[in-house]
Parts: structure tokens; sequence; C-alpha cells
């Protein structure tokens, strides 16, 4: 297999080299994740994600309208509802059917109808229902397979982020981007985050006009050469924008009590957690 080498793959596909200014960004061709590494950055999600329980594969968290299933918590929202935030878990069955992966029965339609749940008690009623077991069994057999989704969604919001902003923008994003992801181990900041926190682009995910994606994330570092220092800055900026979003959330969603959770989340970015042992 090749190695993934993301924004390199755009701007080579541009004929730009990383010092060139950056135009209008066209899409990527997908590229694939050596193995060894897959299995790494799947271990590291599913247990951000879930504490490494798989009763945790399958969740509907409280004030939320959506659940969450697999080792990213992909959103999947009750059947004729849409919500702010980005649903990601009908891309997860398209891309498992697109390479040949055999999907539960009950699964193989309804990735334009959305979840059979309306709600979350419909939700917990449903734990021993046949097809929940299916649904456990499936994500649990996946894992690879939703890391390699994961990186797919990375290589795809890539030119969308960067086509939001301005040249001057778009250059020192792409250049902090280039930074972590040349760092070792940095494909896995990058792709969690984008999983964990959504692309940035979305003008649904915002509070008073500011946003807390990966492009929030790539805007907020200072300028850094790839190592262990691109690491830290980019755990750095990270909680910035988490904090920024907390600061700016309407006071009855209570964002304040999700921060210990989430620092400890970007805890393993940082170059001390991540390189251990590397």
């Amino acid at each position: 297999m090749k190695k993934i080498v993301l924004s390199l793959a755009v701007l080579a596909g541009l004929g730009l080299s990383a010092c060139a200014p950056v135009s209008q960004v066209k899409q990527p061709e997908p590229t694939v994740i050596p193995a060894k590494d897959l299995n790494w950055i799947a271990d590291k999600v599913f247990k951000n994600e879930t504490s490494g329980n798989p009763a945790l594969l399958v969740v509907w968290n409280d004030r939320e309208e959506f659940a969450s299933l697999g080792i990213g918590h992909f959103i999947w929202y009750p059947e004729g509802r849409r919500g702010p935030y980005t649903e990601t878990f009908p891309g997860l069955l398209d891309y498992a059917k697109s390479h040949a992966i055999p999907l539960p029965q009950w699964l193989q339609n309804r990735t334009l109808r959305g979840a059979p749940w309306p709600n979350k008690d419909a939700f917990q009623r449903a734990q021993n229902d046949p097809e929940m077991n299916q649904l456990r069994n499936f994500l649990q057999q996946t894992m690879n397979i939703q890391a390699n989704y994961m990186s797919e969604r990375l290589t795809r919001a890539l030119p969308m982020m960067l086509n939001q902003l301005t040249p001057r923008d778009r250059e020192r994003a792409l250049r902090n981007y280039q930074a972590v992801e040349k760092s070792p181990r940095g494909l896995y900041p990058l792709l969690d985050y984008v999983n964990f926190k959504g692309e940035g682009t979305s003008p649904t995910e915002r509070y008073n006009g500011q946003g807390w994606g990966l492009l929030q994330v790539l805007l907020a570092m200072n300028p850094v050469e790839a190592g262990p220092q691109a690491l830290a800055e980019f755990a750095r900026a990270a909680e910035e924008v988490l904090t920024r979003r907390i600061a700016n959330a309407p006071p009855e969603r209570d964002e304040a009590k999700w921060l210990p959770g989430w620092r400890n989340r970007l805890g393993t970015y940082q170059p001390q957690s991540l390189l251990a042992g590397y």
C-alpha cells in the first residue's frame, strides 16, 4: 500500500508546490493508509470515543437528537429529521458498500431513510433487538474500514476548507496542516479532530458566527515546523478553539461540562503521548 499524504496529494493534482500560492483547490484522488498505521489509528479513535468498551459503539447521548455509532461515533439522525451537525453514518454505509463490505440486511436501504429510532427512548428499548445486535457486530468487525472512511472524509474536507479562505489565509492553513501531517504520527490528530468536531465549513456549526472545526484550529495555530512542536501547537490551538466554543455557546447547553473530556482527548495529540514508544 502507498502511504497516505493528503495535502501533498491535493497540491500534486494541481501542479503546485507547497510554497506556491494556492488557487481554488480541486478534489484529490482517495489515498490508502498502510495497514500498520490504520490499525493504530482505528484503535486510538475507538478508545477516544468508547474508552475501549465495544458496548459503546452504539449509543444515544443525553441531550442529543441522534444516535452515535462506530469508532468515530458517526452521527445518524432519525428518519425524516435533520440537525445542525453533519450526518456521517450514512456515508460510512455507502463507503462500506462501495468496498464490497457486507451490510446487515436491514441496513441495505437505510442510507436515504435515516435511523429507525425516532428518539432516545425508542433507541433504548431496541437494545436487545436482533437488528441492534447485528449493528453492533458490524461495527465491531469493521473498525479498519471505519478508519479508512475517516481518512477519505479528511481527503474530501481539505479542499472544501481551503476554498472558504482568502488566498493569504489559505496558504497559512495549508502550511499548518502540512506541518502536522509531516510530523511523526501526525495524521492521527488530523483524522481524529475532523471526526470529533468536523471540518469547520458548515454554517450551522457556529456559535456567534464562530466555528470549532479543523479549519478553525488550523487558523488558530502559530507558524511551526513539522515535528513534536507541530503536534503540541495543534493541541494548543484545538483547546483554544473549543474553549471559545464553550464561551459562545447558549448558556442552557452547559457545554463547560464537556471540557474535561475534550481536554483528555486533546491530550492524546500531545507529542509526549503520541510519540511514546514510537
